[in-house]
């Protein structure tokens, strides 16, 4: 190991300080894209789920700066809205799990039901609190089995700073934003222009340069999906903007919280030709597509082949390296599971909680064209030395 590589912890350490130290990430700064390296498009994406968040907790500044480090091709995040409007990146719509709200006494009022895509759910939720306010709690790791020392050392960060990490990186990064829960957000935040929570969203990007269809000039510049499992918010952002769409799937027993539809419905040929027409592709969760019985994978559906019939990509979630997510099939190695969803499944792009371990497959087993002589000498140099010591 070179004596660089050596120093990455302490460097990471030392980052993660200035971090702390920063509570908000600068906006963008006016550095030109020319120079910096393309994101590849030859293999499938590799796309930091909430940043590298099976290092540190989800959706912070220092989760999406470690993802950027690890290789990511998109750093993905979920757009909720605050009280007073203010675009913000977290998953759920309350804040219990993932902050210190509970332990902080003036909040100790703020605890409501709402229902929120045909449930009745009871916390703290985010469309109570301003921006001001959220920025105050401390965000901590969701699974007990992951690292928790970064517990409590970060805060919530806005889609603006979210945006800003992507396009101040040293390389091109895409950025992989949801419309998340929209149904739940507009009826709770209004605007004063009257504008919805989709078209705030779709505002946002275009104030920083996003545009552009896929593949186009302009979104290899500054690559983006835009995703949503609400089928009617997609259709609405399609007459805003020309930027690729990609539509969430969840479970078989989950209906689509806008259209009440059924996982069957919205995957079905007549509906997969519909939607084709304003998205580029699914991100249908994977024991969907490959279901499940006792741990052990069973026969893969047909739903991928559908999909690329109707010209549509597939971006499955949630790839995570831990025991408790690995299905039997793989013998405790997401290296097997990386070959088995890209090689056999043949998946369009994976989203993971730990990118770095994406990154070091494909560049295994799929190095960008003009690193593959090197790369193959390496590995060939790897088996004789291997050959070597086994004598």
């Amino acid at each position: 190991m070179s004596p660089s590589l050596c120093h990455i912890p302490f460097l990471l350490l030392l980052l993660l300080h200035v971090v702390i130290a920063r509570p908000l990430f600068p906006l963008p700064s006016k550095t030109s894209n020319e120079d910096k390296k393309p994101i590849q498009t030859f293999r499938p994406y590799n796309i930091a789920h909430r940043g590298s968040n099976g290092e540190i907790p989800e959706e912070t500044t220092a989760a999406y700066l470690r993802a950027i480090e690890e290789g990511a091709d998109f750093i993905e995040t979920d757009i909720l809205a605050s009280k007073d409007g203010a675009l913000i990146c977290f998953h759920d719509v309350t804040l219990d799990e993932l902050t210190d709200v509970s332990s902080r006494k003036e909040f100790a009022n703020r605890r409501r039901t709402y229902e929120v895509e045909w449930l009745n759910v009871t916390g703290w939720f985010v469309v109570d609190f301003t921006l001001e306010e959220l920025k105050t709690l401390k965000v901590k790791q969701r699974y007990p089995f992951r690292d928790q020392q970064y517990n409590g050392k970060y805060s919530i960060i806005t889609f603006e700073e979210f945006i800003s990490i992507a396009l101040d990186a040293s390389r091109t990064v895409g950025i992989y934003p949801e419309i998340k829960d929209p149904v739940h957000i507009n009826k709770h935040v209004k605007w004063a222009d009257g504008k919805t929570f989709e078209d705030k969203f779709v505002d946002t990007l275009l104030k920083y340069g996003y545009r552009g269809q896929y593949m186009s000039e302009n979104w290899l510049k500054q690559p983006l999906f835009i995703q949503s499992f609400a089928p009617s918010s997609l259709v609405h952002v399609s007459k805003l903007t020309d930027s690729p769409k990609i539509f969430l799937i969840d479970d078989f027993t989950i209906r689509t919280q806008d259209t009440n539809q059924s996982y069957w419905d919205i995957t079905s040929d007549d509906y997969l030709a519909y939607i084709s027409n304003y998205v580029v592709g699914l991100g249908p969760w994977k024991d969907t597509i490959v279901p499940v019985a006792n741990n052990y994978l069973m026969a893969p559906s047909d739903l991928v082949a559908r999909a690329h019939a109707h010209n549509l990509q597939v971006h499955p979630y949630t790839y995570r390296n831990e025991n408790q997510f690995l299905h039997f099939n793989f013998h405790q190695d997401p290296y097997s599971e990386y070959n088995f969803w890209i090689n056999t499944v043949g998946v369009d792009g994976l989203f993971t909680d730990f990118t770095g371990s994406v990154h070091q497959y494909q560049e295994l087993t799929s190095p960008h064209p003009k690193d593959a002589t090197a790369n193959n000498l390496l590995a060939k140099i790897a088996q004789m030395i291997a050959a070597y010591e086994g004598l």
